[in-house]
């Protein structure tokens, strides 16, 4: 399942969940999708975290230099 349609699930369950309409065993069941869907998720942002570049400047020729996206900044 891609990215969008986890985030899709996740809204699903939380909507499902605010209803207050859910057995305790089917909220429990959702609970814990959701909290697999969200770990999932958040892999997945990690890893495209780590891909993503920050334009640093160009060289003398016109080539972009690139560095590695760091958070800490």
């Amino acid at each position: 399942m891609d990215f969008e349609k986890k985030l899709n699930r996740l809204e699903e369950i939380v909507q499902k969940m605010e209803k207050g309409e859910l057995s305790l065993d089917d909220s429990m069941k959702l609970f814990e999708e959701g909290v697999k869907l969200t770990r999932d998720c958040q892999t997945q942002l990690t890893k495209a975290e780590a891909q993503v570049k920050k334009l640093v400047g160009f060289d003398e020729n016109g080539k972009a230099i690139k560095e590695d996206f760091n958070t800490e900044d």
